[in-house]
């Protein structure tokens, strides 16, 4: 084990009950998680004098490039705040980070995109096959740090992290299955209820559900606790993928660091996407539905080149028989329709006349006073600045929700 971190030596003074100013805020206590787990996958997962360069360095990429380290927090809040000590959980949640970034390398090739947190995704900088491996990498060197937990924590809840993490996969993948599913097959006739199980899958069990579970049994905590972190988590994860998917639609790129209107250009169903097209008029809801169809441009531009177009005709230098035959040979390239700006647009102002948006905010606002009311029950739980940590948490969430 490397020497202690100041970031470490902070977060072991949670532990003896002291709290430190700089982590009094959400965001400090993020921050200081996100420092110890940065730390730790270097450690554990980053090039050595055996290890040169190429898929070592780029391991580390999508970890280093920023994100707030929620799921590392979220078990190291649960450790500690029931007794727990950092060191008995900072491999697993380290861990957990590496298998949401190996999650984000392959979504972003499935789901074609250009950018994540602010720079060129992994397959656009270094091509998609590099990008696939280096994802399998994170995935697979994830399991030699679960098993050296029999080390830290002892067979037995060695055992249920290694069980909770495998579970956590495996929905996760189901999810991620469900939702490439309605994309494909352009499946439409989908409730609310259909899409909250697809983000259960999806998102809850691997962003809330199984870090504060994780985290938990490192400290010790009994079978018993674990249904209540589920519930919790359950309706955290969905307050926080509804407000996600309507920050995905209003954002700003800087701070968001997706592609702002991204979920429609691959026509994700989201909440308010699939409220939009049950709620339409008969005419909208059959336009919706054939611009759902569509695939998204491709990296190389097909939208800029439409544009290129439309200028070279407009100011002379292309004539229309020039430019139907530089179409013509385009589609014989790419034969199915792509989703135009004018296809967004439109349907981002059809969300907002059918109310999907409000609706949308709704849900996830129902969703954060329940995941409060659930973490209020906890009695078990002691009163401590990672119980706060939780409940600010909430509060941001639902904060964001208006």
């Amino acid at each position: 084990m490397t020497s202690a971190s100041p970031t470490s030596t902070i977060l072991r003074s949670f532990a003896r009950g002291t709290q430190p100013l700089a982590a009094r805020s959400l965001d400090d206590y993020l921050a200081l998680c996100k420092e110890a787990c940065d730390g730790e996958i270097a450690r554990l997962y980053g090039p050595d004098e055996r290890q040169e360069g190429g898929l070592y360095d780029l391991i580390l990429d999508y970890p280093l490039r920023g994100g707030k380290a929620l799921r590392p927090a979220l078990s190291i809040a649960a450790c500690l705040g029931l007794g727990g000590h950092l060191e008995a959980v900072l491999p697993t949640a380290a861990t957990l980070e590496l298998y949401h970034n190996a999650f984000l390398i392959h979504d972003d090739i499935e789901d074609e995109s250009w950018w994540r947190r602010g720079k060129p995704t992994l397959h656009i900088d270094h091509g998609v096959p590099i990008a696939i491996n280096v994802g399998d990498a994170m995935l697979s060197l994830s399991l030699q740090p679960l098993l050296d937990n029999v080390e830290r924590v002892g067979l037995g809840p060695a055992l249920r992290i290694l069980r909770a993490v495998a579970k956590m996969t495996r929905l996760t993948v189901d999810g991620q299955a469900l939702e490439l599913d309605w994309v494909r097959s352009n499946r439409w006739r989908l409730n609310d209820a259909d899409y909250l199980k697809m983000v259960e899958l999806k998102t809850s069990w691997y962003t809330f559900i199984t870090p504060l579970q994780a985290g938990a049994i490192a400290a010790g905590a009994a079978p018993d606790r674990m249904e209540p972190l589920e519930s919790f988590g359950r309706h955290l994860g969905a307050a926080f993928q509804i407000t996600d998917d309507l920050l995905n639609l209003r954002g700003d790129p800087e701070e968001y660091g997706k592609e702002i209107g991204g979920d429609i250009w691959e026509g994700k169903r989201t909440l308010m996407l699939l409220h939009t097209v049950r709620h339409a008029e008969p005419s909208d809801q059959a336009r919706a539905v054939a611009i759902m169809a569509k695939r998204r441009p491709s990296v190389d531009g097909e939208l800029g080149v439409t544009e290129l177009l439309d200028s070279l005709t407009t100011r002379g230098e292309l004539s229309e028989s020039g430019r139907a035959e530089l179409e013509g040979r385009l589609q014989q390239q790419r034969p199915s329709e792509c989703k135009s700006i004018d296809d967004v647009r439109w349907l981002y102002e059809l969300m907002h006349d059918v109310g999907s948006l409000r609706h949308a905010r709704d849900v996830a606002a129902a969703h954060a006073e329940k995941a409060a009311a659930v973490l209020a029950s906890l009695d078990w739980f002691p009163h401590s600045r990672h119980r706060d940590m939780l409940a600010d948490l909430v509060d941001y969430v639902h904060g964001r929700t208006r």
